[in-house]
């Protein structure tokens, strides 16, 4: 049946998450339009292709006993040189970030696995590109902010061509209702969005 790559993040709204996707393109990372802008809460994870129901109804069970949370965003970090990575910091709803991932992962679920590094909830904007492109990006948005509130997760397979497609949302609450945060709008920013950037 073959293996499949999961992911499974909380998705940066609109216009908020295409800003900042063509931010990290403009600073030359080509995976910035294989990769919808997002918070990570279980990075890339081979899976059973058989195994994608178990996974959902795992993911949907965590949903429904969560309830949504406010995120906000606010300048930027690195992980150099640990990790050739500029992110946009979380600022709030860490811990909530943090909640979910260690549920998700729970050693009872289809998901379990361990991390490379502690986990540290972030939007990546810059990724194993050139260190001067990763300092711009790292003072281009040292300003940017957004807020917004949080209420679902979503599920996302990685194609052979390196892209990553959502499966499905995963709203908090009682399930099957609308997701919180909207598909497009709900998403307040300090930072304009540009098409030409």
């Amino acid at each position: 049946m073959g293996t499949v790559t999961l992911g499974v993040s909380i998705a940066v709204p609109e216009p908020c998450g295409s800003f900042l996707q063509e931010r990290r393109a403009s600073f030359g990372d080509p995976a910035a339009y294989g990769i919808p802008t997002h918070v990570t809460l279980v990075p890339p994870t081979e899976a059973k292709a058989g195994d994608v129901p178990a996974v959902e109804a795992h993911l949907a069970r965590i949903a429904e006993g969560g309830r949504p949370f406010p995120m906000r965003l606010s300048g930027t970090g690195t992980f150099r040189p640990l990790s050739p990575v500029v992110y946009v910091q979380v600022v709030e709803g860490v811990s909530s970030c943090t909640w979910l991932q260690k549920r998700i992962r729970d050693a009872s679920g289809p998901l379990t696995r361990e991390l490379q590094f502690p986990y540290h909830p972030h939007v990546t904007v810059a990724h194993g590109i050139a260190e001067e492109a990763m300092d711009r990006a790292y003072e281009e948005l040292a300003d940017y902010e957004a807020a917004w509130m949080c209420g679902s997760f979503a599920l996302y397979e990685q194609g052979s061509d390196a892209v990553w497609r959502k499966i499905r949302d995963f709203p908090f609450g009682s399930g099957g209702g609308t997701p919180v945060v909207p598909a497009q709008g709900g998403c307040t920013t300090s930072a304009e969005p540009s098409l030409h950037t």
